[in-house]
């Protein structure tokens, strides 16, 4: 009989393992993210035959003609992956607190479809342009938004603010595209050798670097990073805070020793830090009730 067992464990190790990979536990972020939906999904662009949306978590009580603020999340992934369930926590904590919560979508980085990063960053500051020019749909004020994002997403966030000439056709550049506050979690910061993204967005990859393309004027500014990132390295962060400082602008950066990429949507207690910190943040600039 204990032989038997022996023959069939060892028959069955291969299924047993290949099961396992297959099925991802699902992190703090994910486990909050799983329970909640948004008020609505609607589409604020269509490019290449392509809509993309914004997931919107509205406030109790809401109504058109508000003027709240607004909290627009978006997610990372490299660029190539990702969807915007991953961010529902940050959206709907946000709506909890009486803003306007909105998880993006935006077209992904892929050879095969042609999109570039370039195109990740039209998309982003197209949503923001949407939000401003649709501000009484929105139950918003235009001078209210907050663009926050994780690691590629923090890339993109940031680039709403940054990459004036980086701009979809058929938006209308008379609406500015820059938030009036950011929130960037463990972002793509420098997109040199020494950073991230280089690969992937070619030898234009300095038009599209954070680090290298900080400037006095730009909105206020919170970034959350671990010491131990290696995907997105936290000199880059130091960089990136530093010139904001020298630059005249206002940033904060809140280091976590030894916290590797994603550290925050990992463990519930960061997460709740992290939100803490941010709440604290955006009622300083009177950005929140």
């Amino acid at each position: 009989m204990k032989l038997l067992l022996l023959i069939f464990l060892a028959l069955a190790a291969p299924l047993f393992a290949q099961t396992s990979a297959k099925t991802k536990p699902l992190d703090a972020v994910d486990t909050m993210a799983k329970d909640l939906k948004p008020s609505r999904v609607l589409v604020y662009k269509k490019v290449a035959e392509r809509e993309l949306e914004m997931h919107v978590f509205e406030p109790e009580g809401f109504k058109p003609g508000d003027r709240r603020g607004c909290y627009l999340i978006i997610h990372g992934g490299g660029w190539t992956g990702g969807a915007p369930p991953r961010m529902y926590p940050f959206a709907a904590h946000y709506a909890k607190l009486g803003l306007v919560g909105i998880s993006l979508q935006y077209r992904l980085n892929s050879t095969k479809t042609g999109v570039t990063v370039f195109d990740c960053v039209k998309d982003a500051r197209s949503a923001v342009r949407y939000l401003r020019g649709h501000a009484a749909e929105f139950g918003i004020d235009p001078q209210k938004i907050i663009v926050s994002g994780g690691s590629a997403g923090g890339h993109l966030a940031v680039a709403t603010a940054l990459f004036d000439k980086v701009n979809e056709d058929s938006d209308d550049l008379a609406v500015s595209a820059a938030p009036n506050a950011l929130v960037l979690l463990f972002p793509v910061i420098d997109t040199s050798k020494e950073g991230y993204g280089q690969a992937k967005i070619g030898e234009r990859w300095q038009e599209l670097s954070p680090v290298h393309n900080v400037r006095a004027g730009l909105p206020p500014t919170l970034v959350f990073h671990g010491t131990g990132d290696t995907v997105t390295p936290f000199a880059g962060a130091k960089a990136f805070h530093e010139s904001m400082l020298k630059a005249g602008n206002r940033c904060e950066l809140e280091i976590n020793e030894g916290g590797v990429h994603g550290y925050l949507m990992r463990d519930k207690a960061l997460y709740d830090d992290t939100m803490a910190k941010t709440d604290a943040f955006l009622k300083s600039l009177g950005l929140l009730p």
